[in-house]
């Protein structure tokens, strides 16, 4: 992931052109997308030090800074593909491993079912890291009532447990495919929150130790992320200002407990940028090829397209028509689903990141990353 690298370190006067820049490009946003608040950020793998801009209000009142916490949301999963190679290289567990050796039977049993064959056996730590089970994503639309991702957008607050999340895979939803042949050059691949809430529970099944321990020691810790946290479940290791809201337009929302169960972290951009260089020069494994990873292979996701999918990481293509330059470009990394996002361009050498926290935020990273990367390219 680090070859290749340029010596892009910003001039002072540079980088200060550049910060005008974004900050020019995150007003902007905010004022036409008629959003609560914005930050953007970003930081040349060289290390030089990150640029961070921000504007409108992180909850009424409280003006939106670039060290201003918030909910990062799918961002966290890069976090547990890290613990899972993490785990595999420590020898806790494969990426071969059936999740019905690692988890009990109350948690597997009957939960992939296709067409009245039970798959569940066939499923592998690999699988779940790549979205290629097939198992359905509990946060999509049921065959009865609201999906949790209509519910968020309506401002519905509301509780669950990985029993409740089994359950409901279970009983109001439908695998899409049987586990894939991962031997094959090409996957069926399908985005599936459902998986990543397995692999915490295998995680904390194997190694003897909850979710939060194992991020705060084997990343949060090295890495020195000391304002980032899981909500309910432990602390920012030094002080942090309150959290920015999920909102919609304006308007927003008071979701904690939403927050607490989807076991998704709360994180600065300057953290975050932290955690992207760290897996960037392979230095949250015992052998930095194990980074490589991440993004030896990919398939496209067939509820994302034209996203392709890795090991907890996406890979979007910015095509040559659109990108500065004219030269195709891509993007490594991750986005939530509240609009927030890190990513890193290597053909610019520059980590990308940011948040507009709307609870219909999906789509919203990927036009605002083509306009910072436009920003980078003209400096």
């Amino acid at each position: 992931m680090s070859g290749g690298m340029q010596d892009r370190r910003p001039s002072a006067r540079s980088a200060e052109t550049t910060g005008s820049r974004l900050q020019a490009l995150v007003d902007r946003t905010v004022d036409k997308r008629g959003l609560a608040h914005a930050i953007l950020g970003l930081a040349y793998r060289d290390g030089s030090e990150p640029l961070i801009v921000a504007a409108g209000e992180a909850r009424p009142g409280e003006p939106m800074r670039p060290d201003t916490p918030f909910f990062i949301a799918s961002i966290t999963k890069r976090f547990i593909a890290t613990l899972a190679l993490q785990a595999h290289e420590r020898g806790e567990l494969a990426l071969d491993d059936p999740i019905t050796t690692l988890l009990p039977r109350e948690l597997t049993d009957g939960l992939h079912v296709h067409k009245g064959v039970d798959h569940t056996a066939a499923i592998t730590v690999h699988h779940l890291l790549t979205h290629t089970s097939g198992l359905a994503d509990y946060f999509d639309k049921p065959q009865r009532g609201a999906s949790l991702y209509e519910q968020l957008a309506r401002g519905e607050d509301r509780s669950w447990s990985l029993a409740d999340v089994v359950r409901w895979v279970r009983e109001d939803h439908r695998p899409h495919f049987p586990p894939q042949d991962l031997s094959a050059p090409r996957q069926r691949a399908r985005y599936s929150d459902t998986g990543f809430q397995l692999l915490i529970a295998a995680l904390e099944h194997t190694t003897g130790r909850s979710f939060a321990e194992l991020l705060h020691d084997r990343i949060l810790e090295p890495v020195g992320m000391a304002h980032t946290w899981l909500p309910s479940r432990s602390e920012p290791a030094a002080e942090a200002p309150e959290p920015a809201l999920i909102h919609t337009g304006r308007r927003p929302l008071e979701l904690p407990q939403l927050i607490e169960s989807s076991n998704d972290l709360i994180s600065t951009a300057a953290d975050l940028i932290r955690f992207q260089a760290a897996l960037d020069r392979g230095a949250l494994f015992a052998e930095p090829a194990t980074a490589q990873r991440l993004t030896e292979r990919s398939n496209l996701l067939r509820n994302m397209p034209p996203n392709r999918y890795g090991v907890g990481t996406w890979l979007f293509r910015v095509n040559r028509l659109v990108a500065p330059g004219r030269k195709p470009l891509t993007l490594l990394g991750h986005a939530g689903a509240t609009g927030t996002w890190l990513f890193t361009c290597p053909e610019l050498d520059v980590h990308l990141v940011g948040a507009v926290d709307q609870a219909k935020g999906q789509r919203i990273p990927f036009g605002i990353m083509l306009q910072m990367l436009r920003v980078v390219a003209a400096t």
